[in-house]
């Protein structure tokens, strides 16, 4: 994979145990609900990483000549730019070496961004090619490429976002003072207090969240405080703790919730993170866990 000499003034993130490099944008970014930060890893082994939910739509645009490979049940996908949305099913992601721009969407930006609505892409893992276009992907991948330093790709990486941003209202204001609710909460909220605050039937609120996000707001809740929960599990915190912190009935009904969101016990979960870490978008949470 091809490489590039990190500008001075770059604050990078190290983990040299398992080679990452991070670094984040100097001035943040410029529309709201997005995060950013440029990924390198200069190991030989390169990149095995398994694909988890979280609540937010991720996007990774790679900077290589090689594309990853997406594995699900489906098969095997080839894609240099990707996009994962809120809850997708099981997959890996492959490379040889790992460097991109990734962007961590809230689902408000998601829909001011991706030109489709969240529920259209039904939890799948998709080619940002067939969101924003071969000639837009490719025009911006060849832009990446030739400047010098990670605070140039993001900034080239923010004004993209920033041109292409729908001025359009996407989301509904109730639904996103819902989805905000959800967060606030980590999870822990009925769907009835829910739509109360919106004004909005039960019933009304289950169709139009579920229609803009996605995701049904039970769904979105559970996501939520599993992400809350997987992250203090990674931290090392024991699942007796967690499960009380985070609002579980008790520690077999968290292992239910990471059995079904990650496909593992929270102990392999907690195994991952720490025999073979990728240093954390503080205080956000990457894209997978690698293996």
């Amino acid at each position: 994979m091809r490489s590039y000499d990190v500008g001075i003034s770059d604050p990078l993130d190290h983990d040299a145990e398992n080679g990452w490099e991070a670094v984040h944008p100097l001035g943040g970014t410029t529309l709201d609900g997005v995060r950013m930060a440029g990924f390198r890893n200069r190991t030989v082994a390169g990149l095995d990483m398994q694909v988890l939910p979280q609540p937010a739509v991720i996007v990774v645009i790679g900077l290589g000549d090689e594309p990853f490979t997406v594995e699900r049940a489906a098969g095997r996908v080839p894609l240099r730019s990707l996009v994962a949305t809120l809850s997708p099913g099981p997959a890996r992601i492959r490379g040889e070496g790992a460097e991109c721009v990734e962007m961590r969407l809230s689902p408000r930006a998601a829909h001011a961004l991706l030109g489709v609505p969240l529920c259209e892409l039904d939890g799948s893992i998709a080619g940002l090619d067939d969101l924003w276009g071969r000639r837009h992907v490719g025009r911006l991948h060849e832009q990446l490429t030739d400047v010098a330093t990670w605070q140039e790709r993001l900034v080239l990486v923010d004004e993209f976002l920033t041109r292409r941003v729908d001025p359009a209202p996407s989301m509904s204001p109730e639904v996103a003072a819902a989805w905000d609710g959800i967060v606030a909460h980590r999870g822990r909220i009925r769907v009835g207090d829910l739509a109360a605050s919106c004004g909005w039937s039960r019933k009304r609120l289950w169709s139009r969240f579920s229609a803009q996000i996605g995701l049904t707001p039970k769904r979105a809740a559970m996501l939520v405080r599993f992400d809350h929960a997987a992250r203090a599990l990674c931290a090392g915190e024991s699942a007796a703790d967690v499960a009380l912190a985070c609002g579980y009935v008790d520690q077999p009904h968290l292992h239910r919730d990471v059995l079904a969101f990650a496909g593992c016990t929270p102990g392999d979960l907690a195994g991952r993170a720490t025999t073979a870490g990728r240093p954390l978008e503080s205080p956000e949470w990457p894209l997978g866990s690698p293996e």
